[in-house]
Order: C-alpha cells, then structure tokens, then sequence
C-alpha cells in the first residue's frame, strides 16, 4: 500500500523549497498536481525528470481521486498545487480526506504559505488570525458582516487583482476606513510589495494605480 505525501511548493520564488520536497519529489513515481505546466518548470529547474502526472483540480477533482486511489493501492504518491501548500484554499482537502477514509497513510511536509508569509509581513497583530479564503463573487458584504463578532482578529483574504479595489471597499462598508490594514502582493517574487496604513490608505494607494498586477493576500484587523 502506497503513501499519499503532502508536498508545499514555492509561492513564487523557485528556492523556497526544502531539501524533504525535493527529496519526496524525486523518489515517487507519481505526482498529483493542479497544472502540470505549472508542476513541469518547478521539476525541470530541479533536474527532476520522468514523472508520471496526474492533473487534479476543482471542478473536476472527485473525477480524479478514484484513478489516483488505485494508484496508491500500489504506489506513493505526491500531491502539489500550483503555488504553496496543498489544501488551502486548494481542493487537496478532498484527496486528504479520502485517503483517511479509505485508511491510507498521509503524511504532510511543512513549507511555503502565503497565509503565514503575509500575516507575518503585514505587521498585524498575529496571536489570533482567521484565514477565509476567497470571498465569494455575489453576497460579499454579508460575507464580511459574518466576521464583525471576531473581534481582535486578523483577517486574511485572497483575492484577484481585478476585483480587490471592490472587495476593499465593501470591507471599507463594513468595518469602517481607519481599520488597520495590508495588502501583500507577489509575495517572493522580484516585485514583492506590502501596503500597509489604515484601510483608507490602502485603498487610496491602490486607486492611484494606473494598473493593479499580480497575486494579491488582503489583511486587515478587526
């Protein structure tokens, strides 16, 4: 019976690997990823070659775990994202949950989280902290009104680059504009960024931007 291995990869900068991942990465056979082109560059500027892919992603997940559960009555197998830490904010969680069901070894190597990097990063208060992931496209605002009885909180969103400027200011709605705030953009690439200040600030130096690019984590404190 095979191991299913939890392997983070980097959120932007290539390094930001440990010696484990690569070491899992190049023993298995297997590798479970989002996008293999993405999965491809990571492993060739490794030297890492001839690994059988299987691609696993939502929407289309559950149509994977049977295939990848017949793989690991045999094999080992490893489970990468595009960027970071499988299962969060990632469909991961469901292949996880599957194996422990079915009674499969699970083992999860620690590593790159843009949650962490950027609450580590904003200056934010980090003794309590609450990851929500995405917010969702329709009913945002009740969204936010949910969070209001999380007092001394950190909160901490994913969001596009396209969409940020409203999902700013719909928190701006809820939680008022003098709440501390911080977004962190292209967390450890060439043109990492942190914008901190209040919530006013932050949307007031986005909104001078003639174009807002990149892979956004919103923080802010309630």
């Amino acid at each position: 019976m095979g191991k299913l291995y939890v392997v983070p990869t980097p959120i932007g900068n290539l390094k930001d690997i440990t010696l484990r991942a690569l070491e899992v990465l190049r023993e298995v056979d297997y590798i479970v990823c989002e996008d293999t082109r993405r999965t491809l560059i990571l492993l060739n500027h490794y030297g890492i070659k001839g690994k059988k892919m299987i691609s696993y992603y939502e929407p289309k997940e559950e149509r994977q775990i049977p295939k990848i559960l017949r793989v690991l009555e045999k094999e080992d197998v490893a489970l990468v994202t595009d960027a970071g830490t499988p299962s969060v904010s990632d469909p991961g969680y469901r292949l996880i949950r599957k194996c422990i069901d079915e009674g499969l070894e699970v083992e999860v190597l620690p590593g790159p989280s843009a949650v962490i990097t950027s609450l580590v990063g904003s200056g934010l208060p980090t003794d309590r902290f609450l990851f929500v992931g995405f917010p969702p496209k329709k009913g945002t605002k009740g969204f936010f009104e949910e969070l209001k009885n999380c007092e001394d909180t950190t909160v901490i969103v994913f969001e596009n680059p396209n969409r940020v400027l409203k999902t700013l200011n719909v928190i701006k709605e809820v939680f008022g504009g003098n709440i501390k705030a911080c977004i962190a953009r292209e967390i450890t690439k060439i043109h990492e960024e942190y914008i901190r200040g209040s919530l006013e600030e932050v949307i007031i130096q986005l909104e001078n931007r003639e174009k807002i690019k990149g892979e956004l984590v919103i923080l802010f404190r309630i």
